[in-house]
């Protein structure tokens, strides 16, 4: 079997930190090269905090032509991913950890939204298997080898490429040490029902535009207690469905 050009590292398991791996299935394993060596997740991997493996479903294939698909019974446009296929795959890496926590993940537009709540769910996991579609579909009976569907909203992409991208990015942040300050997690958009409050750098006056006076006071109670009212007061106006969640 091969792998992309990311490294395999050995686990860490001193103090707080932990390595989380995130297994890829694709036909198109080059397309994570590039976002996966770039900020957080480069230094992340770097760090040996995270370990991605981005598999190649035709290695897995049988035939001279390395197929992963096949045409619908019944008829139709397009072709459809073999469940023979994927079962293979996901029984060979079970076989090779088989004490591994694992979940094996779907990416279909047809599954449950990404939100922050399910990234911190996921993140529990020791192993995330992100099953990529292409083509017209999944053969329905993939459906059963996963754990959970997950889609990241209601709209068509040509593959599961970019969903796995967004999932391993999400998820890696919640890891201890890969994001440098732990509390950013915390206070972010969606962390805790709320959109994130407004952020100001300099210049302290643009074009008339200044940045609010209790930023500049050097009071940290004001400053909390002024981040967290406009953090409600944003989340109102921009997704007060936010505040209707449990």
């Amino acid at each position: 079997m091969t792998n992309s050009s990311f490294k395999i590292h050995p686990d860490v398991t001193s103090g707080l930190f932990y390595v989380m791996k995130f297994i890829i299935l694709t036909i198109f394993p080059e397309a994570f090269e590039s976002y996966f060596n770039i900020s957080v997740i480069k230094r992340a991997l770097a760090k040996k905090l995270i370990k991605i493996q981005v598999r190649n479903l035709r290695d897995w294939a049988t035939d001279a032509h390395k197929s992963v698909d096949d045409r619908p019974y019944g008829g139709g446009a397009g072709m459809v991913m073999r469940v023979d296929i994927i079962d293979r795959v996901l029984r060979d890496l079970k076989r090779k950890a088989k004490s591994e926590k694992r979940k094996v993940v779907l990416l279909t537009p047809q599954g449950k939204t990404l939100n922050q709540k399910l990234v911190k769910q996921l993140s529990k996991n020791k192993t995330l298997i992100l099953i990529c579609g292409r083509y017209e579909g999944f053969d329905e009976r993939i459906r059963k080898l996963a754990d959970i569907e997950i889609s990241i909203g209601d709209y068509i992409l040509t593959g599961g490429e970019i969903p796995a991208m967004a999932v391993v990015d999400a998820v890696a942040r919640m890891v201890p040490g890969v994001v440098g300050k732990f509390e950013s997690t915390v206070n972010e958009s969606f962390s805790e029902n709320l959109l994130e409050y407004p952020q100001y750098t300099r210049p302290e006056n643009y074009k008339g535009m200044k940045v609010p006076k209790v930023l500049l006071s050097g009071n940290h109670a004001k400053i909390n207690e002024w981040r967290k009212a406009e953090a409600l007061k944003r989340t109102k106006k921009r997704r007060p469905d936010l505040l209707r969640k449990p």
